[in-house]
């Protein structure tokens, strides 16, 4: 499910796998003429994430970063967090506890 919080952020309650590829796909492709808000991405419903939905994630991020926006993670479970951290794509996501942490600085 994907809410506007702000005129300047979405916030995406991921799906699970298998159907969290295709909802990465459609924010890509509803943020993608113009990604002109940070987006907030809560996990807390995924417990696993694979290599395709990784590289969606990373696809994404791109975007925004081209458009000086943000591309937030939250709400990560801690096998989750630990492929992550085991791909070494920690250093490259911007992290944070929880949704509210984010949308309450923003």
């Amino acid at each position: 499910m994907v809410v506007n919080v702000s005129q300047d952020t979405l916030l995406v309650d991921l799906a699970p796998e298998p159907q969290m590829c295709e909802h990465l796909d459609s924010i890509s492709e509803t943020i993608s003429p113009m990604a002109d808000r940070d987006v907030v991405v809560d996990f807390s419903k995924a417990d696993i994430v694979t290599a395709s939905s990784l590289s969606k994630l990373l696809k994404l991020r791109q975007l925004l970063t081209n458009s000086g926006r943000r591309l937030v993670l939250c709400g990560l479970a801690c096998n989750t967090r630990g492929v992550f951290i085991k791909t070494a794509l920690d250093r490259v996501f911007e992290f944070a506890a929880d949704k509210s942490v984010v949308l309450t600085n923003t």
